[in-house]
């Protein structure tokens, strides 16, 4: 197996024969182009990511939740390669505005498993982080079909999704936001953790606590990699960033998991974007 992370919380799966994408954003316009407008997919700037890529086999498309961060590229990329899109309404809204057929949409609500190939996807529901006033709609859905060039504010988070990937006998869990629900991932185990860490800089230390308890200790992974620490409004064909400051403060996000992960035993990895891991890597 082979999976390419492209920042945020993108994930390219890879077992040779398909390839399964989980949230869909490659193009990452800068801030300014959202304050001062509207923000729409960079075609030239898709079209580099998936020949250099090779994302010529993408059969599906699952969106964690509906913030541009993680769905902007979804009507892009579903009409470039036919790829099935697997959402919530808000997701297939986005898609529809891109004009992607209705035949490539599948709708979920939480606790579905669909099959791609060998690749089993289970959908479990999730908590967004906490809100901010950057970042103040949690629960707001996007009840229209969604046309680009789109404002900022316009993708509504519509809902919230971890996903549990199978495929011959290794499972990858990926919690995309820096929250829970007491007890949903009981008795779900995982060999990678794939963990949304945007948010723990700032939190006390009891909520930290409980974050991991929920998280790290109910999986218990071989290995742990952190996903939503690098600043999304830099474009892919830059140095990668950590979050704005004003947001978080990715260095220290990252030291309180290294730390956690080391008194616990789990291996830790730090992927940048544009980089992969392959199944020999983290097979103990």
């Amino acid at each position: 197996m082979k999976i390419t992370f492209f920042g945020t919380t993108t994930l390219l799966f890879d077992d040779g024969k398909d390839q399964v994408l989980f949230d869909a954003h490659l193009t990452r316009p800068s801030l300014a182009r959202y304050l001062l407008g509207k923000g729409s997919t960079d075609t030239a700037a898709a079209d580099a990511m998936i020949r250099r890529h090779r994302i010529c086999r993408l059969r599906a498309v699952f969106i964690s939740h509906s913030h541009h961060d993680h769905v902007m590229d979804l009507p892009y990329l579903a009409n470039r390669t036919g790829a099935q899109v697997y959402g919530s309404a808000s997701a297939l809204n986005v898609a529809r505005g891109g004009k992607v057929p209705e035949e490539q949409l599948t709708a979920f609500s939480g606790n579905e498993t669909f099959s791609v190939g060998k690749f089993r996807v289970t959908v479990i529901p999730s908590l967004h982080s906490k809100p901010t006033a950057f970042n103040n709609d949690l629960g707001q859905t996007i009840d229209q079909p969604l046309v680009q060039p789109a404002r900022l504010r316009s993708y509504k988070e519509g809902g919230s999704f971890d996903f549990l990937v199978e495929h011959t006998g290794k499972r990858y869990l990926i919690r995309p936001s820096f929250n829970y629900i007491e007890g949903q991932l009981d008795g779900i185990r995982a060999d990678v953790l794939f963990l949304g860490i945007a948010g723990l800089a700032k939190a006390d230390r009891m909520t930290e606590a409980k974050f991991f308890a929920e998280t790290v200790d109910k999986v218990r992974p071989e290995l742990v990699i952190p996903i939503h620490w690098d600043n999304f409004f830099t474009g892919l064909n830059r140095p990668v960033r950590g979050m704005p400051r004003l947001i978080e403060r990715t260095e220290t996000a990252l030291f309180r998991l290294t730390r956690y992960c080391e008194a616990h035993d789990a291996d830790l990895c730090v992927l940048l974007p544009r980089t992969h891991i392959s199944h020999g890597s983290f097979t103990k």
